[in-house]
């Protein structure tokens, strides 16, 4: 059958065969059933310490084990579970390479679905395959928790920093990426935004490896830069150009506001009422009358023009590109 070629050329089941391959249906949907066997003469693994282990029974009823849908069908894996009787663990039930304890999911349906939850959401990933959604969340949960064991943390010498809001109200979530040109990842997640948070990060780390950090970006949250000046303050600390400018554009209009009171005080015309954005836009994003606008207060030597000035000026550094010296 056709079905068993293409199964069997997907898989790498040894020591196991497929038995058959078969459409099974009921009044509401039809699958594909795959009945698995072992190799004659093949014995058992130990699921404990993967000895291979004389067998001891058969469990009386056969385990089904969800595959990967082809063509949107169902495919169950079909096998009854042999026990071991390993002079190490004890009677334990074999090893099988499809499936790990009691999950109904094989470990290639486990990474299709982990895979697809990373562009959809989860409800979406188990409405387009017919899976629960405990399935898909107990996919991704697998999947992370096989890269935490086999993540490689060496080498890493930037990173940043930031927060996310997760839930309703004021609630954070401090997430810390690798930033390396051609390796970036993220690294840890911790609760709430506070220092005690990201020292959290660094002790995770391990001093040998957070040593080597040359560079970690961030935005101005004071709990942030206090505990990065701690910790790493030889490594260049490149602050979020947005949260910079943000403050830089308050420390304008708060000069405005000022300069306007004053100048109505010592009688002088109210040349900065309704001004506000004419400083604090860029100039490329300016409508033709805060243009004229801009123009005109150019001719005046007022604190919030020379604001202005500084500012786009200061601009130039999120723009400049170093060149060395030849």
């Amino acid at each position: 059958m056709q079905l068993k070629t293409t199964f069997n050329r997907v898989t790498n089941y040894k020591p196991f065969v497929v038995d058959r391959v078969q459409f099974s249906e009921n009044d509401i949907e039809l699958w594909i059933e795959v009945t698995m066997r072992p190799r004659e003469n093949g014995l058992a693994r130990c699921s404990g310490c993967g000895m291979r282990c004389g067998g001891y029974d058969t469990m009386p009823q056969p385990r089904r084990f969800d595959f990967i849908p082809l063509w949107m069908i169902p495919v169950v894996l079909i096998y009854t579970m042999r026990r071991v009787n390993c002079p190490t663990c004890g009677v334990k039930v074999e090893y099988v390479p499809w499936a790990d304890g009691k999950s109904p999911l094989t470990a290639e349906l486990r990474w299709f679905l982990a895979g697809w939850a990373r562009r959809m959401s989860w409800k979406e990933v188990s409405s387009c395959f017919g899976m629960c959604w405990e399935y898909v969340y107990n996919s991704v949960e697998h999947a992370v928790s096989w890269g935490k064991k086999h993540r490689d943390l060496s080498g890493i010498e930037s990173i940043g920093v930031d927060e996310v809001q997760w839930k309703k109200g004021h609630k954070y979530q401090t997430l810390v990426y690798q930033i390396d040109e051609g390796r970036k990842r993220l690294l840890w997640v911790g609760p709430d935004r506070t220092p005690k948070t990201l020292l959290r990060f660094f002790r995770f780390l391990g001093k040998d490896r957070y040593s080597q950090i040359q560079f970690v970006c961030s935005d101005l949250w004071q709990a942030y830069v206090k505990v990065i000046a701690k910790k790493v303050p030889d490594a260049i600390h490149v602050l979020d150009r947005f949260h910079v400018m943000q403050k830089m554009s308050k420390a304008i209009d708060k000069v405005r506001a000022a300069e306007v009171k004053q100048l109505k005080a010592d009688g002088f015309e109210a040349m900065l009422k309704g001004c506000r954005w004419v400083l604090l836009k860029r100039p490329e994003n300016m409508t033709e009358k805060q243009t004229i606008k801009l123009d005109e207060l150019l001719q005046y030597n007022l604190r919030s023009v020379r604001s202005h000035l500084m500012k786009e000026d200061f601009q130039q550094f999120g723009e400049y590109t170093y060149v060395p010296r030849p």
